[in-house]
């Protein structure tokens, strides 16, 4: 079912500082050589949770497969669009390809060319398990000729670009157990979360640098008891702050009860009301898992800042997600969830590493699966739903993505986009199906 929505509401959804630099030492570090810091250079414990400094997961590539690198022209491209809409701090996920490199490149040229302009990474290592993507993985080793090539790479970027990237994260949703191609257990992160501290112990890495892992909820020891283990909670202690995921898109399939509504609800509200409960059930959906970590590690006695490294919404589905399924995917969506995330993140001073920036099609098969349209820019370079009102100011004035001005989805016609978007798919209580039989 289609909504019709009054405009109205549809459009709701959505001094003089100088900062003296005092600091004139210059801080060096070394690897095999020693690195130079800028001075007024902003350190992980600054940026973390400063709603001045928003994150966002970033891929930038723009074609069906990975073998095809964004150039860095590309790159800056992307970056530009995205330091307009005050995103400072980028996530990556592999040094496997160019692309994180590149990224780090593409950075020190806008650098270059303006002094004034700003963007750090958190510069992720993919860490996978012993005989990971075959048929008989082992949860219990880590990869450890491919996983030390990551690391290392991490820690020669790490030092040559200390003004850049502030953070390594070990691992991306490499200990949660529905990752069951390749995740390892907490001792295989912790291993290498340890090398790392200890190279900063040894000035072999920048003092500053912050070291976490980015995982599931779950795997931070909010979900069922089998995760918590003595090497989590080790891991806990290891790691600067808490990276946690937390995906309420994809639990209105996996964990629906707070999502689907009940038919007498359809009675009782009109369509924008049903979509506007769903989507506050949504809000604490995602606040309970974060709660969920925070009380758990405040169980062990340990004081950890807690960042969330992932959490988005889609905005088209073929799959799960859409028509035949929850109704979740679709821009009015991914616009209330993304304005009510900041909302609470940058209120609580928490970062929110949003996922993500751009829609990345190699990821799906499909052209309309969800993976495919995580996005809150189109591929080709148009705004989705949730930044409409940035278009609207002028945000992305004269700036481009693949040669196209950034322009609104559906031709900014609100009408055009109520067409798809569905109230959320409904469920019968146990008392409704009994009174009905």
């Amino acid at each position: 079912m289609t909504i019709g929505l009054n405009n109205n509401k549809m459009k709701d959804i959505l001094g003089y500082n100088v900062v003296l630099l005092l600091s004139i030492s210059i801080l060096f570090f070394s690897c095999e050589n020693k690195k130079e810091l800028s001075i007024g250079d902003k350190s992980a414990s600054e940026i973390l949770g400063n709603s001045s400094y928003l994150a966002i997961s970033y891929g930038g590539y723009r074609e069906k497969t990975r073998d095809i690198q964004p150039t860095i022209s590309e790159l800056k491209e992307d970056l530009k669009i995205l330091s307009a809409m005050g995103v400072k701090i980028l996530r990556t996920y592999n040094l496997q390809l160019e692309q994180a490199p590149n990224i780090l490149k593409a950075i020190r040229e806008l650098k270059t060319e303006d002094s004034s302009f700003k963007m750090y990474v958190k510069l992720g290592a993919w860490i996978d398990c012993e005989n990971a993507w075959t048929s008989s993985p082992n949860h219990d080793k880590g990869d450890e000729s491919a996983n030390s090539i990551e690391i290392q790479k991490a820690i020669s970027l790490a030092n040559r670009y200390p003004d850049i990237v502030k953070i390594i994260a070990v691992g991306n949703e490499a200990m949660v157990h529905w990752a069951s191609s390749y995740y390892v257990q907490p001792s295989v992160i912790l291993k290498w979360v340890n090398h790392l501290q200890d190279l900063k112990n040894k000035n072999k890495l920048p003092k500053t640098l912050w070291i976490t892992s980015s995982d599931n909820f779950a795997s931070w020891g909010g979900g069922d008891s089998s995760y918590h283990t003595k090497d989590l909670t080790a891991l806990i202690n290891a790691v600067d702050y808490v990276s946690m995921h937390t995906y309420a898109f994809h639990d209105t399939h996996y964990n629906s009860s707070f999502w689907k509504l009940r038919e007498k609800d359809k009675k009782q509200f009109s369509d924008f009301d049903l979509i506007e409960k769903s989507m506050e059930n949504v809000y604490l959906h995602a606040v309970s898992q974060y709660n969920s970590v925070k009380n758990y590690i405040d169980s062990l006695g340990i004081n950890k800042p807690i960042h969330i490294g992932e959490l988005g919404w889609a905005t088209v589905s073929s799959d799960l997600y859409g028509k035949n399924g929850t109704h979740a995917a679709d821009e009015f969506k991914q616009a209330i969830y993304y304005k009510r995330m900041r909302e609470w993140t940058n209120k609580e001073e928490i970062s929110c590493f949003y996922f993500e920036a751009f829609n990345e099609h190699w990821k799906d098969g499909n052209p309309n699966g969800s993976e495919n349209n995580f996005g809150l820019f189109t591929v080709d370079g148009k705004a989705k739903y949730a930044l409409w009102d940035s278009v609207d100011k002028g945000v992305f004035k004269g700036l481009t993505r693949n040669g196209n001005f950034i322009k609104k989805t559906y031709n900014g016609v609100l009408e055009n986009l109520q067409k798809d978007v569905l109230i959320p798919a409904e469920t019968k209580s146990k008392l409704e199906i009994s009174e009905n039989n």
